[in-house]
């Protein structure tokens, strides 16, 4: 029983802990408020160790309970076993309901902790103390949780079971598992930072640029995280599923992609913030809004409200995550509307044509598909709620808002680059977009040529072409700004500007991978015979027989196939725990540049009974059905998804700190920002004359 123990103990400690931090802070700041001196007996930062301590022990006693298959604890007896393999144990943290909320506590913790460090030469700051205020609510709401509902130490009565259950088969099936959740916890639980800061700024009354730089920055950090987490969700889902798909409007994904939308349009729009002083009032309301929804997409994945693949069980936590969803609702929109005359702007948008107004458009795009997939997730629930009846709303209502959405954004990709702030010149404009743009046109002509039918997929490539030669023109201009500074090509890569672009850079492969996999998709079932070659859609599969595979953890029959008459796949139905329990299909994948051929073991002739495929009529004894998917370009994709990746880390990066007089490489990370990391000819102070040194922003100095 010592995990159990250990585990009550570490949940507790950070409970207390938070709560005590609570207290502290708040009489910190009442004594700051009156005038007092401060009191380093009110300071709550003393409390985030052991805060993250109390977190990092109950995570410990867990994991080691799962490595060690102590059944005595109700929730490793249900999900683990002693022939799961050690991954599969490390990663039953989280394979269910309360060992997630564990795991979200303990990077709340984290977060927690390094914003304390951030910070700690700031301890008088207002703003810093609303912010650990916040954090140290939000952590004793959730380890609240996990002393009541969520428990995960709570411990089996009577004799222990020999045997546990194991992790349900899909979660122990590819090692994809081990990374997706921890990186979209690290997405999701990070957007509470900016949080925690907007209360601050709203609450004390500061809600200058320099704290919406800081918001920015750790909002941006979150947003890499769940990017990267988002797309090896949809890798997750294609490899295990056995589906052939990525995405499917389920309410578990889309309840990570609305935190997603609304995290991209504040990176957007709180740029033009810092270079104009507008979109205050909905810059805010953006980082309240997005914790609202990774709040509410909690309470839709562990409420039990859904059936999913993706949910968790059906438990008693819906009540108390919807009041903290309302509560942060309330709060944070009421602050906003308290403190409306300080965030109004100083003026309005002087060029609608020009950045500020691509900006509003990106927002608009952004904020509204956010609004209509939260429609299409929550509206089953009302009306069930309403009308006591059940309805769907499948991927038609969602494809048709998302097909324009994304045809329109990947177009403000490609022209906003190029805007200046304030004014429109429409000769400048186009010598800055001529080689993109026929670029784009050129990549067009050839797809209709080589027979390419249909709007959309056209329309899609030749965007993403515009957009990319965009990116790239940028890109190089950075660079050949930063060699002329002599500050080396690395800094023409480095920076918010320069992270953003690879980021477009990433999204235009992504959106290319996506448009060829989902227009050209070829599917068929093969009836295969021992030893007999077949055709189809330029692959040839050649069925060599059946294997039995029985190890402790897995019992599967796999079909032995041959593809191109080069690699041996082998798709197969499994089971995990024993004969008894249920058959999963296992998909192989022969995965290119060119395409994906992606295979599934449906069905085995004749009336021989093989463990997990069922005979069908009409398939002769000793073939098989071979389910083919053929994708072109689905590598691009996950490629495009890393590359995402990469450019928001160097965006993190700092950049330079000179501003150009009229910066057109400015981007933020998906469009265009201000203060760019590398000035570019056409930034400079005048042809080939370098930009003023030190001028950089306020937001940039702080």
């Amino acid at each position: 029983m010592g995990a159990a123990i250990a585990g009550h103990v570490g949940i507790w400690l950070t409970f207390a802990a938070a709560v005590v931090g609570v207290v502290v802070a708040v009489a910190g700041l009442v004594r700051q408020h009156g005038g007092h001196p401060s009191d380093a007996r009110l300071d709550a930062r003393l409390l985030a160790p052991v805060v993250l301590l109390g977190a990092v022990v109950a995570t410990g006693a867990m994991e080691q309970a799962l490595v060690t298959h102590d059944f005595r604890i109700v929730y490793v007896a249900e999900n683990n076993a002693r022939a799961t393999p050690l991954i599969y144990s490390i990663t039953g943290l989280w394979s269910a309901l309360a060992g997630s909320i564990l795991l979200w506590g303990l990077v709340l913790t984290v977060f927690t902790a390094l914003l304390v460090w951030r910070y700690r030469r700031q301890v008088e700051d207002a703003v810093v103390r609303w912010a650990t205020l916040v954090l140290y609510v939000t952590t004793a709401f959730f380890f609240g949780l996990m002393l009541g509902p969520a428990n995960p130490f709570t411990t089996v009565p009577g004799t222990a079971p020999v045997h546990g259950a194991g992790p349900n088969a899909l979660l122990q099936d590819n090692p994809l598992v081990a990374i997706h959740p921890p990186m979209l916890y690290l997405g999701f639980v990070g957007f509470t930072v900016p949080f925690a800061f907007a209360i601050g700024m709203l609450a004390t009354g500061r809600v200058g640029e320099r704290w919406q730089a800081e918001v920015r920055r750790w909002t941006l950090l979150s947003w890499t995280f769940l990017t990267v987490g988002i797309v090896l969700g949809a890798w997750w889902s294609y490899q295990v599923l056995g589906w052939g798909g990525f995405w499917g409007w389920d309410p578990v994904e889309n309840a990570a992609l609305m935190p997603w939308l609304c995290g991209t349009a504040y990176l957007h729009s709180v740029l033009v913030q810092e270079r104009r002083g507008l979109l205050r009032v909905w810059n805010v309301s953006l980082s309240v809004a997005t914790f609202a929804l990774t709040i509410l997409g909690t309470f839709i994945t562990r409420s039990g409200v859904i059936q999913s693949v993706h949910a968790f069980t059906e438990s008693s936590l819906g009540p108390l995550l919807i009041g903290f969803f309302l509560v942060v609702v309330v709060v944070g929109f009421g602050l906003i509307a308290w403190r409306g005359d300080r965030l109004r702007s100083p003026g309005g948008i002087d060029a609608p044509l020009g950045r500020e107004g691509a900006f509003l458009v990106n927002n608009l795009l952004f904020v509204g598909f956010a609004a209509i997939v939260l429609l299409g997730t929550v509206f089953p629930l009302l009306y069930q709620a309403l009308k006591n009846q059940q309805v769907t709303v499948g991927a038609p209502y969602f494809d048709t808002v998302a097909v324009p959405i994304g045809l329109a954004l990947l177009l403000l990709m490609a022209v906003a680059p190029a805007l200046s702030w304030r004014k429109v010149d429409g000769t400048v404009l186009w010598h800055r977009l001529a080689v993109p743009a026929w670029l784009g046109v050129a990549v067009v002509v050839v797809c209709v040529a080589a027979g390419v039918r249909g709007v959309e997929p056209l329309l899609g490539f030749g965007l993403a072409t515009f957009g990319a030669a965009s990116a790239v023109r940028s890109l190089v201009l950075s660079v050949r700004a930063s060699r002329r500074h002599r500050a080396g090509v690395w800094r023409g890569l480095v920076g918010r500007t320069n992270g953003g672009m690879i980021v477009h850079l990433g999204v235009v492969v992504l959106a290319v991978g996506l448009v060829a996999a989902t227009s050209f998709r070829a599917q068929t079932v093969l009836a295969l015979h021992r030893g007999q070659l077949v055709r189809y859609d330029q692959h040839t599969f050649t069925y060599l027989g059946l294997r039995t595979v029985a190890t402790a953890q897995r019992h599967a029959t796999e079909a032995v196939v041959r593809i191109d008459r080069g690699a041996i796949f082998l798709p197969a139905v499994s089971q995990y725990g024993g004969p008894g329990s249920e058959a999963v299909g296992t998909p192989a994948i022969d995965s290119g540049f060119f395409d994906d051929v992606y295979m599934t073991f449906d069905a085995i002739g004749g009336t021989g009974q093989v463990t997990g495929a069922q005979p069908i009529p009409g398939l002769p004894s000793g073939s098989i059905a071979l389910g083919v998917i053929v994708e072109p370009l689905m590598a691009w994709m996950w490629a495009g998804g890393l590359i995402v990746g990469l450019g928001g880390l160097l965006a993190l990066v700092p950049g330079s700190r000179r501003r150009a007089t009229d910066p057109v490489s400015a981007l933020s990370p998906l469009v265009a920002g201000a203060s760019p990391s590398g000035t570019t000819p056409e930034a400079s102070a005048g042809p080939g004359l370098p930009a003023p040194v030190g001028a950089g922003s306020g937001a940039e100095r702080a």
